[in-house]
């Protein structure tokens, strides 16, 4: 991350099983943040289709289209795009986050932990491997939703070096608390950038709260949606990141041969 970046996050209510209609939204709303300078933008987690198990797994042969389709549009718009879709797998599917640059798919990470809470560890098969990439916006990692309980993922993928973590999600009342205090957490402890993509609305059985985030590297918020469909918007600025860790130095202070 070299300058700084404009980011959003894409919140939206999920128009459940209906490819066409959420692909319609998401690519009027790419044009739009791109025509407002925008250079990184987050889609929820699974944002074509959401978690409509019935047919997710016709829903999940639909995705290369729309990757093949979504990746131009970012080469059109000179945009770095993220966001989750169903990947078929035999007789499941993964949960898997596009990282797309510029008309070029940087890397692709499946959903490492499954929430069997909700049963979706039955219909979805799991990652087992964690992404870090150089984009034109910065050095990316990814996590989706439910991985945001672990922060030995989120530490990962700071060692690795991201810039920026980058959260699809699909967040559903009444845990809109724990949302926003795991986020913070995540930037705070790893000092970095964290950008977080909820629905909102009712999609299926749930309703989703929003609360779309954009964090600095002190935890604090930069910008914020509310339950309303909406994009926040900050400029993440690398310097500050910078001198933040030079400030408080938690990555030098580590012993990790004790833990």
């Amino acid at each position: 991350m070299q300058k700084p970046v404009k980011a959003a996050a894409v919140q939206f209510t999920i128009a459940f099983g209906d490819v066409e209609a959420n692909l319609a939204h998401v690519k009027e709303t790419l044009r739009r943040l791109a025509g407002q300078g925008v250079e990184l933008a987050v889609l929820p987690e699974m944002w074509s289709c959401g978690f409509e198990y019935r047919k997710l797994n016709a829903l999940a042969l639909r995705t290369p289209e729309i990757v093949a389709e979504l990746s131009e549009l970012s080469r059109e718009l000179s945009l770095v795009v993220v966001g989750s879709l169903p990947e078929a797998h035999g007789d499941k599917v993964f949960n898997t986050a596009y990282l797309l640059d510029r008309g070029t798919l940087a890397g692709s990470y499946r959903k490492m932990h499954l929430f069997s809470l909700m049963g979706e560890d039955r219909a979805l098969d799991s990652g087992d491997s964690f992404l870090v990439a150089d984009t034109s916006a910065g050095r990316i990692g990814v996590m989706i939703c439910y991985d945001l309980r672990f922060p030995e993922l989120a530490r990962r993928l700071a060692l690795e070096g991201a810039d920026i973590i980058v959260v699809p999600g699909e967040w559903p009342k009444p845990r809109d608390e724990h949302w926003r205090v795991l986020l913070r957490a995540r930037a705070m402890e790893n000092q970095l950038f964290v950008i977080a993509a909820n629905c909102c609305g009712v999609v299926g059985k749930l309703d989703f709260f929003g609360m779309s985030m954009l964090i600095g590297p002190k935890g604090e918020i930069l910008a914020e949606g509310g339950y309303q469909p909406c994009e926040p918007s900050a400029l993440l600025d690398p310097a500050e990141m910078e001198r933040w860790r030079e400030s408080i130095t938690c990555f030098k202070d580590r012993r990790p041969e004790c833990y």
